[in-house]
């Protein structure tokens, strides 16, 4: 498998993250096919990446109330 290099990638807090510091996540559209995910209160560790149809399948999940 080959690194992916995601310095260059342009980061955006969830719009579900509270302005405390709560639980955020990050993510970038600047890596298609794929979405890396990260927690903004630790952006050095590794994000998580997920095929662009899986997040998006797990994002309208959680829009509709799926996942409660």
């Amino acid at each position: 498998m080959r690194a992916i290099d995601m310095t260059t990638v342009t980061w955006r807090k969830s719009s579900y993250s509270n302005p405390d510091g709560g639980a955020c996540l990050e993510v970038s559209d600047d890596l298609s096919p794929a979405v890396p995910v990260r927690d903004s209160k630790a952006p050095d560790r590794p994000a998580l990446l997920f095929a662009a149809g899986s997040w998006s399948s797990f994002v309208a999940a959680v829009r509709t109330g799926a996942l409660r």
